[in-house]
């Protein structure tokens, strides 16, 4: 295959060009497009040769798109309108309009894309905008594949579910659609995912914080249904264990990431806690290290202070006694570098100097996962796709 010509639209830090580069896939990205002037600023740390445009998507004009020739365009529009804690506006939010005007421009563009990535949070495979979208693709030739798919599936030990679309121009030029429903590719469908945009569900207010069922102590504020779905996801041998994508921490730097002591006394309770040999963790979002609440794990440093007993009995104890108990624990917050590798960046990806731990957790928040992207690309490029029915599994994962 010649190099594609690629066009990557929300390009926010450069998950798809890293992306691209895993998959194998011969294609040079002719411009990069984010509003984001953090994240065009790492993007252009790390793709130096890439153009990158700081400026409004619907600011493109037709005829810049038909100047630029793509053979591909990878996006990742603002998932703000679908996500389940937001006003789920759909269509009607100003966030989509650059979304929209995307699909406006496609059929007319002088030469239609042979092939598209689309990326986005869970709640997008049942909004206005998804059928926007395959109206469009199938209007203009395409077929196309939908799937539902958290990084546990390529073995990341990482919780972060996410709607999918591919798509690629029909040799016959016919308007069909691949497949007609969106395809899971989650390994096990009992080891269903929190949605990403969610909080960890929140255990019914009057339960007990200490509460014996069947055996099995809730030592925290999880319900009984929790607790075994992280259970089953530690057993999970097809992922690794977290270990594997931990950096090495002198006790200094350690210290800049340890959960400060009013943290753990207002959030103890809800922490979602990890040790290295997990294999599972909660999504990260872009609030991580900033606000507690349902933005990511923390991870348990001390492997000689068993869990249980720091919090078996919490509740009863003063504040300084809680305090005393928890910091036991040591407990951390994973590092943007961390981050990054459960996210599938390569090692040489690298953040500017002048970034901050903060902007960096933020950018991170609102990235994706890059092994899974690379793995939808290699589907896409396949010679296999669009020919296998309904019901066959994805080799690829």
């Amino acid at each position: 295959m010649e190099g594609l010509r690629v066009l990557e639209l929300y390009s926010g830090i450069g998950g798809m060009h890293f992306a691209l580069k895993e998959s194998g896939t011969p294609a040079q990205v002719v411009a990069a497009i984010d509003i984001n002037t953090t994240a065009n600023q790492i993007y252009k740390h790390n793709f130096p040769d890439t153009p990158v445009w700081n400026k409004t998507i619907e600011g493109i004009t037709l005829d810049d798109f038909n100047k630029l020739s793509v053979d591909m365009i990878m996006m990742s529009p603002p998932c703000q309108p679908f996500t389940r804690l937001g006003l789920q506006g759909d269509i009607a939010d100003p966030r989509t309009k650059s979304f929209l005007y995307i699909l406006d421009l496609l059929p007319r563009l002088h030469k239609q894309p042979q092939f598209i990535l689309l990326e986005n949070v869970k709640g997008f495979e049942s909004s206005s905008a998804r059928e926007r979208l395959v109206q469009t693709l199938m209007g203009c030739g395409y077929i196309f594949q939908e799937f539902m798919i958290s990084p546990t599936t390529v073995g990341i030990p990482n919780s972060r579910l996410r709607y999918f679309l591919i798509a690629k121009i029909s040799a016959e030029n016919v308007s069909i659609q691949t497949k007609s429903k969106v395809f899971s590719a989650a390994p096990h469908p009992a080891q269903s995912e929190v949605p990403s945009d969610l909080s960890p569900p929140r255990p019914n207010p009057d339960q007990p914080v200490e509460k014996t069922h069947g055996g099995q102590v809730l030592f925290k504020l999880e319900s009984l249904v929790e607790v075994q779905r992280k259970v089953s996801q530690n057993n999970d041998l097809s992922v690794r264990q977290l270990q594997d994508f931990l950096e090495p921490l002198t006790e200094e730097n350690l210290k800049h990431y340890l959960l400060a002591p009013k943290t753990l006394l207002r959030y103890g309770l809800i922490l979602d806690i990890v040790q290295p040999e997990c294999r599972r963790s909660v999504c990260f979002t872009k609030g991580y290290g900033r606000y507690v609440e349902g933005t990511g794990s923390v991870l348990q440093c001390c492997r000689e202070t068993e869990i249980e007993s720091v919090f078996t009995g919490l509740d009863q104890l003063s504040e300084k006694d809680k305090l005393e108990q928890l910091l036991k624990l040591k407990l951390r917050y994973f590092t943007p570098r961390e981050v990054a590798n459960l996210m599938g960046f390569p090692p040489i990806f690298s953040f500017p100097k002048s970034i901050s731990t903060a902007q960096q957790y933020k950018v991170l928040g609102n990235s994706l996962n890059v092994v899974v992207v690379a793995r939808l690309l290699q589907l896409l490029l396949s010679e296999h796709f669009g020919c296998s029915d309904g019901g066959e599994e994805l080799s690829v994962f």
